[in-house]
């Protein structure tokens, strides 16, 4: 072979070598499937609300069941997904907006003798907040799990929070609850009903409290305005047919206003004290959240062990805030090829800024601006073939994929510490808006240092977290 034709090949091959290395790995999106979802979502012929799942007896965990609100709580504010999105989208800025908050008055050392209100608004709760007038709480994704209450137990729909510690519901006499899918709860109709005295070891746990007759007042509220007042109690909690704890803490509201439309309260998932886990003692808890916009239901899992194919990291702590779950997110790749991100951008300094919290209230990822630019730079730049459009309300990469069924798309996949990959699947970063046909990347920057894990990159996957080894495990396809 002449020099000439040696070098030839030589260029050749190092070009096939290159082409075959940075190759973009992809991955098919049924866009026929999702529009069609966001149709039958908004049919009312289409409702049905969900019969609980029949529990196992007699099992190592305790298990309540796990639905979409679209399951259990129909909206009639929305005409079309698009406003139903919008809506969505604004309730879930105001969501991180109270985390980023809730973490800044943590870190600067506010205490909560400064957060305690005067006695006489807690006796006046309609003065301690203005109501929620908008409609943001209708369409708002929150996930409800299935709680018995009470002795007899009587069932309630509750939200499951990962962001917050203190367990309430809306309670009789009520003063101003808002609509809730079930009856409200009546004390008197509970023989496990037990009031709190201001002395409680649970009282002294609460951010916010006050002193009523010896009676434990309680005062949770959240970024929008919203709120709930009440007795600090204990109950009996029922998990479905796996069994039952007595005298767990919960808020009993009687002033109850905003944001939980549909649901009876909510149930919280935190690292705090007061939390669900923490007061029954779990040494694991996970859950898996369906499709927002499914009919299906899932479950939430006390004391049962990771499947064996989960994809595990790091479950860390804030020593300023017990309240949120860490996990030891190192980076992201797309389309196969790690992003160049510094890995300090998802780590807690030293002041207790900055890392990335999983959130099942929390709808779309959040990231650092520097992260999410690099997010969407790359996948821009790989999903050349797809047909640019115009951003929406928070989204700036969007896709017009009206003319097609399936279409490949990039992949995109977190990385944790300890070198474990989770590949999302595309209907967990590439969402349609409307219901002609536009998708958008579901990633968000934040000014924040602070990054969140959302529940649309949650969805179809089973989360657990080993709060004795200090775990987080991800199994796709595990609901």
């Amino acid at each position: 072979m002449s020099s000439s034709h040696s070098l030839l090949f030589l260029s050749l091959l190092t070009l096939s070598l290159c082409t075959t290395t940075t190759a973009t790995t992809t991955t098919t999106l049924d866009v026929a499937a999702a529009v069609q979802t966001t149709l039958d979502l908004l049919n009312p012929t289409s409702f049905q609300q969900q019969a609980d799942k029949i529990l196992p007896q007699n099992t190592s965990s305790l298990t309540f069941t796990l639905h979409p609100r679209s399951s259990v709580h129909v909206s009639h504010n929305h005409h079309d997904y698009e406003s139903l999105t919008l809506a969505r989208l604004a309730r879930d800025s105001v969501r991180v907006n109270s985390i980023v908050t809730k973490l800044d008055l943590a870190i600067s050392g506010t205490n909560k003798s400064e957060m305690k209100p005067d006695k006489d608004m807690m006796l006046k709760p309609e003065d301690l907040s203005t109501p929620v007038t908008s409609g943001i709480s209708q369409g708002s994704g929150e996930y409800f799990a299935r709680v018995g209450l009470g002795t007899p137990p009587q069932l309630y729909y509750m939200v499951i929070d990962t962001g917050s510690d203190v367990n309430w519901l809306q309670c009789q006499p009520c003063n101003d609850c808002y609509q809730q899918t079930d009856p409200i709860f009546r004390p008197s109709a509970s023989s496990s009903y037990s009031e709190l005295t201001c002395s409680a070891q649970q009282c002294a746990a609460l951010d916010i409290t006050a002193c009523r007759m010896n009676h434990c007042l309680y005062q949770v509220s959240y970024g929008d305005g919203s709120f709930t007042v009440g007795k600090l109690v204990t109950e009996t909690v029922t998990f479905g047919r796996s069994g039952s704890v007595p005298k767990v803490a919960l808020g009993c509201g009687n002033d109850n206003e905003g944001l939980f439309v549909g649901a009876a309260g909510l149930l919280a998932l935190g690292g705090g004290t007061l939390s669900l886990p923490s007061q029954i003692k779990a040494t694991s808890f996970s859950y898996c959240l369906v499709n927002r916009d499914s009919k299906t239901a899932s479950t939430l899992d006390f004391n049962s062990a990771a499947p064996p194919n989960s994809v595990t990291a790091p479950l860390l702590r804030n020593p300023r805030i017990k309240t949120y779950l860490y996990v030891g997110l190192t980076g992201i790749s797309v389309g196969g090829r790690p992003l160049s991100i510094p890995p300090s951008i998802f780590a807690v300094d030293d002041s207790g800024r900055g890392g990335a919290i999983v959130d099942s209230g929390t709808a779309v990822t959040r990231l650092q601006t520097q992260a999410y630019n690099a997010l969407r730079d790359a996948f821009a730049k790989q999903a050349r073939s797809l047909k640019p459009t115009t951003g929406f309300s928070l989204f700036d990469t969007c896709f017009d994929l009206s003319s097609l069924r399936r279409v490949a798309v990039p992949t995109v996949a977190f990385n944790f510490a300890g070198g474990k990959t989770l590949s999302l699947k595309p209907e967990n970063y590439l969402i349609p808006v409307d219901s002609r046909g536009k998708f958008c990347l579901a990633f968000a920057p934040t000014d924040s240092p602070l990054s969140i894990i959302g529940n649309v990159q949650q969805q179809g996957t089973r989360v657990g977290y080993d709060l004795r080894k200090l775990i987080v495990s991800f199994t796709p396809h595990n609901c």
